[in-house]
């Protein structure tokens, strides 16, 4: 079964980007694993009721058959591979008590084993390709092409990776940015958000940095190339969520050791059950007998079913509630936090910029709902975001928009456009008030530094050249952001921490509105594992909570990661262990509670499995145990400990999570 991160083919991903097919999500049954395991249970689910109706072996006895060969094929081909190695793992031992059970008549209890480890291999092999699928589509992000500038000023269309650092590339309005680099010449708004998590394009001019992968807005750039095309902040984000991924290997080797020693000690059990009594002269057949009847009373299926339950029904009770765990590992992993990172730009906050204030100008003439008017019209032909949630906000207070005539639109200031016969501008305070030195203008630039020192955007309106008013653009908080971050506060005993890459003033805003003290703002993509990893050697578990593409590689170094699902990145989708499908923050300290009461659950039910397991062992060791009893003590325990993992599922088990 795979366990880590396959790394995608070089020359499949650069023919992707070269405009062949782009790459698609991994459909379940284009995985061996998964066919076989569908059609191992399909053929156990058809048989099972036959042979409970009476109906005669041969009706159900080959589908059974079938159900083993499909199911176990794999996986006993791969103990038998490992026995080369001379390693014994615990899929082989299934294999060989399946067959063991078979053998004695014990044909549907083998089966089940079959049937639950086939579609344990499928659900990983599934979760290992949806991963490398991401990432490839991550590579894409970058252009394949990119327009280089000679020294003799004639433009060639190159392969991003044949770019050399010192190289001029032209990136033209729309454009991917084909390289990491530093603006020589032009002005233009370019969206970042892939990698830094801004919620706005940020205006770049001579001497800022840019990044590969990045959008570019309405105006021409000339970017000096500063890193290799290995070396990109896109392609450093791959390497991250891959080494973040093996980094979960030295769990699995872990696992792999214990499996190894239950596999040995098993077999050395079974055959001294199996071969003492024929040294004391017990018959052949009687000491077969119990020995079989010893590996169906301590088949760990009793051990596997009694963890199961209460985690899978945990996982159906917070999917009925929007929260998509993705394998009972995380379910358990989730009740183990201790600490909480969160991201701020469509975590903590919606993600999209809204209208908070409009300011005039005292001595305009103006009242807001006419200064919002006016910005709002000259803003309409715009597809900035600026632009977007200034005409939103016009709507939504039902303000009827002029004819807008001449727009012009200039990166990095802003737009002008003819407003009933005035000529209306909205744009950066700093830039349009850059030559004027009045009143008005004096007043406004106060109010613009106290709008930004607050963490907001602010933006001038000015009609005729003459300032008239202000308007303040935030991101504005989720509704249920306070309750969220007391709750895991109360939930992990310490206040989460907020990993942004916004700039610190907002973070810092933000997070004294709901009660984060420890704020780390403009952060790249490796500052945020830095500081999880920071955490995590402090003995921290931590959980990240994120929405971007720059969040993935934290995600994927967390001790658990969850995402955000409506607006969330498919690689942030994909990496993460968990998805808010329905963006409601306050689900995130409810699965946690949840996952709690889930752990409580496995250890009642791991006592239950071993005093059931322990007692029908001593009997059929010391005494004589039949076998009809043994399979009702051991399917006995497997209903007790299902039925109590099952109360879960109860809609009182969620509201006891939320309170």
């Amino acid at each position: 079964m795979p366990s880590t991160l396959t790394a995608p083919s070089t020359d499949r991903a650069a023919a992707s980007r070269e405009g062949g097919a782009p790459w698609r999500r991994t459909r379940v049954f284009a995985l061996p694993e998964a066919r076989w395991a569908a059609a191992s249970t399909i053929l156990f689910l058809i048989a099972l009721p036959l042979q409970l109706t009476g109906a005669p072996a041969w009706a159900w006895g080959p589908l059974y058959a079938l159900s083993y060969a499909f199911g176990g094929w794999e996986p006993g081909w791969a103990g038998l591979q490992a026995l080369k190695d001379k390693t014994l793992d615990v899929d082989l031992l299934m294999i060989v008590a399946a067959l063991g059970a078979a053998a004695i008549g014990q044909v549907m209890d083998g089966a089940l084993l079959i049937v639950i480890f086939a579609t344990s291999g499928a659900l990983e092999a599934l979760a290992t390709a949806r991963t490398a699928d991401s990432v490839r589509g991550l590579l894409d992000l970058a252009p394949a092409k990119a327009t280089r500038l000679d020294l003799d000023g004639s433009e060639a269309i190159v392969p991003v990776e044949e770019l050399a650092v010192g190289d001029t590339i032209l990136v033209r309005p729309g454009e991917r940015v084909g390289a990491d680099g530093r603006v020589l010449d032009g002005a233009s708004d370019v969206d970042q958000a892939t990698i830094t998590g801004e919620p706005l394009p940020v205006a770049k001019e001579v001497g800022d940095e840019v990044f590969a992968g990045t959008l570019n807005g309405t105006g021409a750039l000339r970017v000096r190339v500063e890193r290799d095309a290995s070396d990109t902040v896109i392609a450093r984000i791959v390497r991250l969520v891959e080494e973040a991924s093996e980094t979960k290997a030295p769990t699995q080797l872990f696992i792999e050791k214990v499996e190894q020693r239950y596999s040995l000690g098993m077999v050395a059990a079974t055959l001294a059950v199996f071969l003492i009594p024929l040294t004391v002269g017990t018959g052949l057949a009687h000491s077969l007998l119990r020995a079989m009847t010893f590996m169906i009373v301590a088949s760990p299926c009793a051990v596997v079913l009694a963890t199961m339950p209460p985690l899978l029904s945990a996982i159906a009770n917070a999917g009925r509630h929007g929260v998509l765990v993705k394998s009972a590992v995380v379910m358990e992993r989730l009740g183990q936090v201790d600490a909480v990172a969160l991201d701020k730009t469509g975590t903590l906050t919606e993600g999209t910029p809204r209208v908070t204030d409009a300011r005039p100008l005292t001595g305009s003439g103006l009242d807001e709902n006419e200064v919002l008017t006016l910005a709002a019209a000259a803003e309409h032909p715009s597809e900035h975001p600026l632009a977007r949630a200034v005409v939103d906000a016009a709507r939504e207070r039902g303000l009827d928009l002029p004819v807008t005539e001449d727009f012009d639109s200039t990166p990095g200031i802003g737009v002008t456009a003819s407003v009933g016969g005035r000529v209306v501008a909205v744009g950066s305070p700093a830039r349009l008030l850059y030559e004027s030195s009045d009143a008005y203008s004096a007043r406004a630039a106060v109010i613009a530094r106290e709008l930004e020192d607050s963490g907001r955007t602010a933006v001038l309106v000015t009609v005729d050249g003459a300032p008239v008013g202000l308007l303040a653009i935030a991101d504005r908080l989720r509704t249920d952001a306070n309750a969220t971050v007391a709750s895991l506060t109360s939930l992990t005993g310490a206040a989460p921490m907020l990993l942004t890459g916004d700039n610190p003033r907002a973070a810092a805003r933000l997070a004294a509105e709901v009660g984060i003290g420890d704020v780390r703002a403009g952060l790249l993509p490796q500052h945020k594992v830095d500081a999880v990893k920071e955490l995590e050697h402090a003995g921290r578990r931590v959980m990240v909570v994120g929405d971007g593409v720059n969040d993935a590689p934290a995600l994927a170094a967390a001790h658990t990661g969850v995402a955000m699902g409506r607006a969330g990145s498919d690689l942030a989708l994909e990496t993460a262990d968990a998805v808010i499908v329905r963006d409601e923050l306050r689900t995130v300290p409810a699965v946690i509670a949840l996952s709690r009461q889930a752990r409580k659950l496995v250890v009642q039910n791991l006592i239950i499995a071993g005093v059931f397991i322990a007692g029908l062992v001593a009997l059929d060791l010391i005494g004589t145990l039949p076998l009809p009893l043994g399979v009702a003590g051991h399917e006995g325990s497997t209903v007790i400990v299902g039925l109590n993992g099952l109360r879960l599922l109860r809609e009182a088990a969620w509201q006891r999570a939320v309170q």
